[in-house]
């Protein structure tokens, strides 16, 4: 807001926004770059962000087959957090969250970070008592968290259900103070400018169709507007990534699944926080516009579509009442879907592939917006150096072959929302 006046913003509105400047190129793209980052969604732009930030690369293109965040990147719930408990996940994911909390600085560009706080339900002694090993793993990281009894979740959150006779009973609660949501859009539109400052070449509408190998190299992609060569190619297409892994002869250890999420009409101000329940199957939050933003568990049959069936949206709703009766009277809006890569261990892979020049981000089951600064930060400094950060030298395919998994399928959209 601070590069255009009051004056700037109400003569661009009554003109249809005719002269309004572009906050990104639209460049054509050049026969060969340095770094190819194919998906031009949260993931792959934050990594050519990060590549051209901390490492000086910007010879670089982000290639997107449609336009800027149209992928997951604008189809979540954009919940932030980092309450995660397994080694490898805790301290990336609060790396991640860290990044959240300077982004709008970094950027120059209002994400619209909310630190809301998210609070995981607990409705079983089982829950309680993995919550609270989950809460103290949090701590001795030094990442945020309070167990919370009965009583308090119910006083800091009037709408909920805790009383005895719920459908699940309140026990208490998980809280992270400082996760929250974010604007989804305002991420993608953020790294783009940012990238584009440092030269980086977004190219839209730009579909990769085939990756060139040589002598077990990847060279370069075909692409719906020609051949372009690169040194170094990275992939960040969420679901698409088995897809596109297939171009170059890989077969990666997920499948393929889609996620739906919808909103209520707008009300008044009613939930201040993130709320989820593990046993209900349910996550909510409310955005700024009063809308309740709600989802539940994964349609469970492989697809690419950005669409799901409407079971689980019924599913969902009754998750959703079954915490909070009284929003029985709320009209629901829309909904929609995205796709996700769902990972045996519930974790992702950020490394170099078995291919030389190719590297995969990708396997994000329900963590990819939260992960986006975090994952694009790793992911740029793998690229760049051809080894792994440390903080995501855990993420390797080669875990699946040795074992050494890490076990979060705990952590996604049924237990603590995505």
């Amino acid at each position: 807001m601070a590069r255009y006046s009051i004056f700037s913003l109400a003569r661009n509105a009554l003109t249809g926004h005719r002269n309004w400047p572009k906050a990104w190129r639209s460049p054509d793209p050049k026969p060969s770059y340095d770094v190819i980052i194919i998906g031009g969604g949260g993931h792959g732009l934050a990594t050519a962000y990060y590549l051209a930030k901390n490492h000086g690369l910007t010879n670089i293109a982000v290639l997107e087959k449609g336009w800027l965040g149209g992928g997951n990147t604008g189809r979540n719930t954009t919940i932030v957090r980092s309450n995660y408990a397994q080694p490898g996940n805790t301290l990336f994911y609060e790396h991640s969250l860290k990044l959240w909390e300077g982004l709008s600085q970094d950027l120059n560009f209002n994400v619209m970070f909310s630190q809301r706080g998210v609070i995981n339900l607990a409705h079983s002694d089982a829950q309680r008592d993995a919550f609270k090993r989950r809460g103290n793993v949090m701590r001795l990281n030094g990442i945020d968290a309070e167990y919370l009894e009965r009583d308090a979740v119910a006083a800091m959150i009037p709408a909920l259900d805790a009383s005895p006779d719920a459908r699940f009973p309140v026990q208490g609660g998980l809280l992270q103070p400082r996760g929250g949501t974010a604007r989804h859009d305002a991420v993608a539109w953020g790294y783009a400018r940012g990238a584009d400052s440092y030269g980086v070449d977004i190219i839209q509408n730009c579909e990769v169709t085939g990756i060139d190998i040589e002598g077990g190299r990847a060279v370069g992609v075909q692409t719906t507007r020609g051949a372009i060569k690169a040194a170094k190619i990275g992939t960040a297409v969420a679901g698409h990534t088995g897809h596109l892994a297939a171009m170059a002869g890989l077969r990666l250890p997920f499948e393929t699944h889609v996620l739906q999420a919808m909103v209520s009409e707008p009300l008044k101000p009613c939930l201040d926080m993130v709320v989820t329940s593990g046993a209900a199957h349910a996550y909510v939050s409310q955005s700024d516009k009063g809308e309740l933003v709600f989802g539940g568990d994964l349609d469970f049959y492989p697809t690419y579509a950005q669409r799901g069936n409407f079971p689980r949206i019924e599913d969902a709703v009754e998750s959703l009442l079954t915490m909070f009766p009284s929003f029985s009277r709320l009209r629901l809006m829309r909904s929609w879907g995205g796709v996700m890569d769902m990972t045996m261990d519930g974790s992702p892979i950020i490394c170099k592939s078995p291919i030389d020049g190719l590297y995969i981000d990708g396997g994000w089951c329900y963590g990819g917006f939260k992960a986006t600064p975090g994952s694009g930060w790793v992911f740029a400094h793998t690229i760049a150096n051809d080894q792994p950060h440390e903080l995501n030298e855990r993420f390797t395919l080669k875990r699946f072959e040795t074992g050494a998994v890490i076990d979060e399928r705990g952590a996604g959209a049924t237990a603590n929302a995505h």
